[in-house]
């Protein structure tokens, strides 16, 4: 029963406009903002942590602003897993000098490492970029199975290829690359586990955090360029404007210190660009020094 009760809101959610989807996760945004909830709690933390340098003020304006948009994400993304994807590239405009970003790292023929942070809607790369080339995306499978098989449907309709976070989707996202196709990875979340095969400890904001190696493991053997990429979301409805990015020097490094910092860095220079689009409530500073923080118990008002 709970199962379709939620496949019934979804799909009732994917037929709305996007104006419409985007009014309505602003609303539940500003809900979140006025209740005490975890996730919050999470972002105030994170954003303390994180940006310093802001005032009282201005940490509440942004927490605001990353509540609001984080839920219009949240509504979005039902009418991404629907109907033509040529619908919502169509939606897309590109940042200046993006293409030519993605257009010289297409011409190397060697396949390509995409990644980037859950910032903006983070449904639409794979769709644009099946315009160009075959990929792989990795994905996390959800805690609620009555969403898996709408979320990955969706994300495979323009022909990507989704692989879960597993030992046998890490293999999948090598042979992709072995056959000079893209994988796109979001990376701005703690590894399963830490060590050689796992991540280590980077500075992430000036804070450190346990950062994934498989990027840069990806990247040695298999010789393909990496870039960044996120999508923001424009106002009153009007689609999302992608951008590109090239990788900081260090993502290749033999150091999986110097690598996990470069990678952090690039997941720096994206958020920058839209502090207000970032998934500040996600707890990425859940481990520190190896063992679980109690950070994200701290008592919020």
């Amino acid at each position: 029963m709970r199962d379709k009760l939620i496949i019934y809101t979804l799909e009732l959610l994917a037929k709305l406009p996007l104006s419409v989807a985007q009014m309505i996760g602003g609303l539940m945004g500003w809900v979140s903002y006025l209740f005490s909830n975890e996730q919050k709690k999470a972002a105030q933390i994170n954003i303390a942590l994180c940006l310093p340098e802001l005032t009282d003020g201005e940490r509440r304006l942004l927490l605001r602003q990353s509540l609001v948009e984080n839920a219009r994400t949240l509504v979005e993304m039902p009418a991404m897993w629907s109907g033509d994807p040529a619908r919502w590239i169509e939606k897309i405009e590109l940042a200046e000098g993006s293409q030519a970003i993605l257009d010289e790292a297409l011409a190397q023929q060697k396949g390509l490492i995409v990644a980037g942070p859950h910032l903006g809607n983070w449904e639409l790369g794979p769709h644009y970029l099946s315009t160009f080339i075959q990929n792989t995306a990795l994905y996390k499978p959800p805690k609620l199975h009555a969403v898996e098989s709408m979320m990955t449907q969706g994300r495979s309709s323009s022909g990507s290829e989704l692989v879960p976070t597993t030992t046998k989707g890490v293999k999948a996202l090598y042979s992709a690359l072995s056959r000079h196709e893209a994988i796109l990875v979001f990376c701005d979340q703690e590894p399963s586990v830490t060590g050689k095969q796992g991540g280590v400890e980077a500075p992430f904001f000036g804070n450190l955090a346990s950062t994934m190696v498989l990027i840069n493991r990806l990247a040695r053997k298999s010789g393909a360029p990496v870039l960044f990429w996120f999508a923001e979301r424009l106002p009153w409805g009007r689609g999302f404007r992608m951008h590109w990015l090239p990788a900081p020097e260090g993502m290749v490094d033999d150091d999986p210190l110097v690598a996990a910092t470069a990678l952090n860095k690039g997941l720096e220079q994206c958020i920058c660009r839209n502090l207000s689009q970032y998934l500040w409530s996600y707890k990425r500073f859940r481990t520190q020094h190896g063992r679980p923080s109690r950070l994200y118990a701290r008592s919020s008002r």
